[in-house]
């Protein structure tokens, strides 16, 4: 299918000059003192706070990097490669609340690890990332829970929860190489917007590289409050962040992966607030898609987005259109499974929805196929001489088991009276009900005791030096 264009080479070839000009005479705030000395061994330059990067040195580094991910968890069928030609789908990361019924409350741990096994076992999600912020667990180790229960509960490929520092980073890798020792974990960065970079965040992104684990950039401006209103202006503040991510992991390790991400959002003007449901979103992504594959690499970006509280009819058409659009443009991922409220809250009955919604996007992916046999001219005459229907064709069969009609699970296709007297239940009702199955049915292979005691003394490691 061909696919969708926002930007167009004139757009990428206009923004990607903007960013270059960007880093070299605006620069970044950068005050590490080993990454500014590697920054200027290779041509940077330095004035007060802030590092100005040579457009030669940035597209040498995008140079090193590869063209493929590959992202392996606990069960190597699973593994994914970012970049192949497909697209894969993973949820939300780092959600505080929760939303069950009609109310919110503060996740847990128990919820991290019923997020974990649900999204196991939909068809439609080829990664995970720890979904919720457990709020029954220390602070300085959070993230390392989050892995802990993510991974004792999938076999899936499994992206890092976001981390800060560079501790985290080596806790969260020895925790990986116990759960998976042929695994291949991934890091999310966030640089702050405006295009800075804190200590934390540089010894971050330099141990990340040092280990030889596949990052994520993750920069998420604003449109209106942390980057330009414009959205032009903002890919190329985005762009800019994500270059100099790279740029930095790939003077500490030349051929590091690299995940193209990006986070940017939209401001409310009237609330100040960072909004994900708005159209802007998909064609923001859309065009992320595109300045990623123009530098050679896969992408991951925003797809079921929505600024909704609860999984009504805002929601559905807001994640559907904010998913279709990037992957329409060719993106290798997408985020955002689960997600409501602006990146604040999940539902595991959002959860069962999304995955529906990914089955009709791939169905529209996939397209349909034009040939002798499709066109089916003389199935269509010998209809006219005879029974005037198709219902008992071989081809009408064999079209069906090929999946040329989508048959959802959710979805309400029933006429009004069978509707009615199956007692009027909608999509919803019948999300619940899905996932109540899959979490009494579905099961997980338990990691070893010893696997699971050895990544708890390196949560207790980390808990006790925090104190």
């Amino acid at each position: 299918m061909p696919r969708l264009k926002v930007l167009g080479e004139e757009g990428i070839k206009r923004v990607h000059e903007a960013t270059l000009c960007v880093l070299s005479e605006a620069g970044i705030v950068l005050t590490h003192p080993g990454a500014r000395g590697l920054l200027l061994d290779h041509g940077a330059r330095v004035s007060g706070d802030r590092v100005f990067l040579p457009a030669d040195l940035v597209e040498r580094c995008l140079g090193y990097c590869p063209h493929k991910v590959r992202i392996q968890g606990r069960d190597p069928q699973k593994a994914i490669e970012l970049g192949d030609g497909s697209w894969h789908a993973h949820n939300v990361g780092g959600v505080p609340t929760i939303f069950e019924g009609e109310t919110r409350r503060q996740a847990t741990r128990k919820d991290v690890a019923e997020a974990a096994r649900l999204l196991d076992a939909l068809a439609n999600v080829s990664s995970v990332t720890p979904l919720f912020t457990p709020q029954d667990v220390p602070a300085a180790s959070m993230a390392l829970w989050m892995y802990y229960d993510t991974v004792a509960n999938t076999t899936k490929p499994i992206h890092g929860p976001g981390v800060q520092t560079a501790g985290e980073v080596r806790a969260l890798v020895e925790m990986a190489r116990i759960a998976c020792p042929d695994g291949t974990l991934t890091v999310g960065i966030s640089p702050l917007s405006p295009l800075s970079f804190p200590d934390d965040v540089v010894e971050a992104i330099i141990e990340t590289a040092r280990l030889g684990i596949p990052l994520g950039p993750l920069p998420c401006p604003i449109m209106g409050a942390t980057a330009p209103m414009s959205i032009a202006g903002a890919l190329v503040q985005q762009n800019a962040e994500v270059l100099a991510s790279i740029v930095l992991a790939q003077l500490v390790n030349p051929g590091l992966p690299v995940i193209y991400s990006g986070r940017l959002s939209v401001m409310n003007p009237r609330t100040g607030l960072s909004v994900w449901g708005n159209p802007e979103i998909g064609l923001i992504s859309a065009a992320t898609v595109e300045l990623g594959h123009y530098y050679g690499l896969p992408v991951n970006v925003y797809g079921l987005c929505t600024s909704a509280h609860t999984p009504d009819i805002q929601s559905g058409y807001e994640r559907a259109f904010n998913a279709l659009i990037p992957i329409l443009a060719g993106a290798d991922e997408i985020s955002g499974v689960g997600e409501m409220d602006g990146g604040v809250t999940s539902s595991l009955v959002q959860i069962a929805i999304d995955d529906e919604i990914l089955s009709s996007i791939r169905r529209i992916w996939h397209g349909f196929e034009v040939n002798e046999d499709t066109l089916a001219v003389e199935l269509i005459a010998r209809a006219m001489a005879g029974p005037r229907n198709f219902l008992a064709e071989i081809h009408t069969v064999k079209y069906l088991r090929r999946g040329e009609v989508l048959l959802p699970r959710l979805a309400v296709r029933e006429s009004w009276a069978e509707w009615e007297k199956a007692g009027r239940r909608g999509l919803i009702e019948r999300a619940r009900d899905r996932v109540a199955e899959l979490l009494g049915t579905h099961e997980v292979p338990p990691l070893s005791e010893e696997q699971e005691a050895a990544m708890r003394e390196i949560i207790k490691a980390v808990e006790q030096k925090a104190r």
